[in-house]
């Protein structure tokens, strides 16, 4: 079993957090091993957390996606909760009143809309900005910490679900994501990692020994963090991605979908690690909320072989040429009242949604990405703080 970046602090660097005023970002999966959480840990260590900071979902983990948050007052420990999932989402001089030291015990997924590093940006930022130091307790990339995948974020399209220029799937880990947006960003926090003994870059996260707490309540196990990077993409056209339903992220369909044709359009395409099946379900809440979806549940056969990112723009690309008719992409309005393609946002350019209407096939839009992802492993080289990073 490995040990985070949690239990190495408590374990052999207490002194680092204790005699500072600590100002602790975390959520419900940053838990010990025997599932204490992580502010209760650093708590009976003698640690002084003098406020909490909470990211999308809340410090308790249990809003629904994109939903803002206010601040509060912890029920249990009477701490102050200051939300960086509102119209502020970097922390102010005046929550910064009382701390001396930000610490970051966060479990991320490893795809870069996932809103967590982008907090993890801006905390870094406010940092700079305030003379803080921030201490980030590391823990494991679940998807490993080998793979790289997909287009890094073009200028201009920079958002909160794509805070900086790296590809989709990146590969680190937050210790090590942290210690590459400080220095290529200019971010100029005082940063310090606390590592983890004994991870290994190849790692999926059941290899770490580790339990598994859903990171939001729409990533309730590791299979859906496997598919994220690709299905999460759905999220930007009128089909459910399997919101408010048992499998987010591992389903998708519409009431206009022929599940039966899509799954074999899709299986025809033979792609490495991964089968579709025709299914029917009903989600709770979210797009098509109450109304019956036809559509596949993906099977993942071979996770190492599969390219999760390629993938989602193969199902998008097929539902497209099924059913083009019924096809749509969706809007997000920004705060000025202006509309872009969300995407756009989470591709990271305009490039490629241009292509696929066009009908160009997906080898031909993913044909340049090998050389941007093999650009990125290079650029990443200095960060790593655990090994090589060798493989696809």
């Amino acid at each position: 079993m490995i040990r985070t970046g949690l239990q190495q602090l408590l374990r052999s660097r207490p002194g680092l957090l204790r005699g500072k005023r600590v100002g602790l970002v975390t959520h419900p999966a940053a838990v010990l091993p025997d599932l204490t959480p992580s502010l209760d840990a650093l708590r009976e260590a003698g640690v002084q957390v003098t406020a909490l900071f909470g990211m999308e979902h809340g410090f308790a983990g249990s809003a629904a996606d994109g939903v803002a948050q206010g601040d509060g007052i912890d029920r249990r420990t009477g701490l102050p909760v200051f939300s960086l999932y509102s119209a502020t989402r970097e922390p102010t001089a005046e929550m910064l009143g009382g701390v001396d030291v930000l610490a970051y015990d966060v479990q991320d997924v490893g795809t870069r809309f996932y809103t967590f590093i982008s907090t993890l940006y801006h905390i870094l930022a406010a940092a700079g900005r305030h003379g803080r130091q921030v201490v980030v307790l590391d823990r494991p990339n679940p998807i490993n910490g080998v793979a790289v995948e997909g287009p890094s974020l073009a200028p201009g399209f920079e958002s909160f679900v794509g805070v900086a220029a790296i590809p989709v799937r990146y590969g680190l880990t937050v210790g090590e994501l942290a210690r590459y947006f400080n220095e290529e960003c200019a971010l100029g926090a005082g940063l310090a990692v606390v590592e983890m003994h004994g991870w290994q870059r190849g790692m999926w996260f059941e290899s770490t020994g580790l339990p598994w707490v859903p990171t939001s309540p729409a990533m309730p196990h590791l299979a859906t963090a496997t598919l994220y990077p690709g299905t999460c993409l759905l999220e930007a056209v009128n089909v459910s991605e399997g919101r408010g339903t048992a499998l987010p992220f591992e389903q998708c369909g519409a009431p206009w979908i022929d599940g039966r044709a899509l799954a074999e359009a899709l299986n025809a395409l033979e792609l490495a690690g991964v089968r579709f099946r025709a299914t029917a379900f009903e989600p709770g809440g979210s797009k098509y909320s109450g109304k019956t979806c036809y559509g596949v549940q993906i099977h993942v056969t071979d996770r190492e072989a599969l390219q999760p990112v390629r993938m989602g723009l193969h199902l998008i690309a097929t539902l497209k040429a099924t059913h083009g008719a019924q096809f749509a992409w969706t809007h997000y309005e920004r705060a000025d009242g202006s509309t872009l393609f969300h995407f756009d946002r989470l591709i990271g350019n305009a490039e490629v949604r241009r292509a696929l209407d066009a009908g160009i096939p997906v080898e031909q839009i993913t044909a340049d990405w090998g050389a941007a992802e093999d650009e990125f492993r290079y650029q990443r080289r200095a960060y790593l703080l655990y090994g090589a990073a060798e493989g696809r």
